[in-house]
């Protein structure tokens, strides 16, 4: 599950900061891995990765959430016009990927969610994976507590209904804790993608 974590982390980066070129190869790549995952899910609904409906779904989720995390962790007072330029901008991976009616705005993307929350389904796998992401190991002693905030701010986030859901509570504490290790983690992907994307362009990064 890590693994799959990297991978979709690395796609993100790779088509939000990367070149056209990269991101073209990105993307190209996994629409060919989503043509072969597919299946019935316990239900006997059949499901497929290339559905248009669930890359809209997984996209908005997605996009909506780094939306939110922008907004506490670096930039509050972000203007509307440019939260819906991002979500209008961003819009185009999930349209290449094959989703449709994408939403495109903050009023799109409100009403969507709203839409979709009916036909959501809290189960037992989906609690399995709230815990295996909980309980992950981490790659040393020294990043356990960082994970553990990460993970705990991240929780925060998610709107009430959805942590309802889940079984989670909020961590408003780790909103704090997350602002003290901003410097760190900033140094520690001072050459990321991010970075790289800004001295291609020219532009200051910090």
């Amino acid at each position: 599950m890590l693994g799959r974590l990297r991978r979709t982390s690395q796609f993100i980066a790779g088509t939000t900061f990367g070149s056209t070129r990269d991101a073209n190869w990105l993307i190209d790549k996994v629409i060919r891995i989503h043509q072969s995952v597919n299946g019935t899910a316990p239900d006997g609904r059949t499901y497929a990765a290339s559905d248009p409906d669930l890359l809209a779904w997984v996209h908005v989720a997605e996009v909506s959430q780094f939306l939110a995390a922008h907004l506490r962790y670096v930039n509050p007072s972000m203007p509307g016009a440019e939260q819906d330029r991002y979500y209008d901008e961003i819009a185009l991976i999930a349209i290449r990927l094959g989703a449709r009616e994408v939403p495109r705005s903050r009023e799109q993307v409100a009403a969507y969610l709203n839409q979709q929350r009916a036909g959501l389904v809290c189960d037992d796998r989906c609690r399995e994976v709230v815990r295996l992401l909980l309980d992950a190991p981490a790659p040393s002693r020294l990043a356990k507590p960082a994970g553990q905030v990460m993970m705990r701010a991240g929780i925060d986030l998610l709107p009430g209904w959805a942590r309802s859901q889940l079984g989670l509570a909020a961590y408003p504490a780790a909103r704090h804790a997350a602002h003290a290790m901003a410097p760190v983690l900033r140094w520690a992907v001072r050459n990321g993608s991010y970075a790289r994307a800004c001295r291609r362009l020219g532009l200051d990064s910090a």
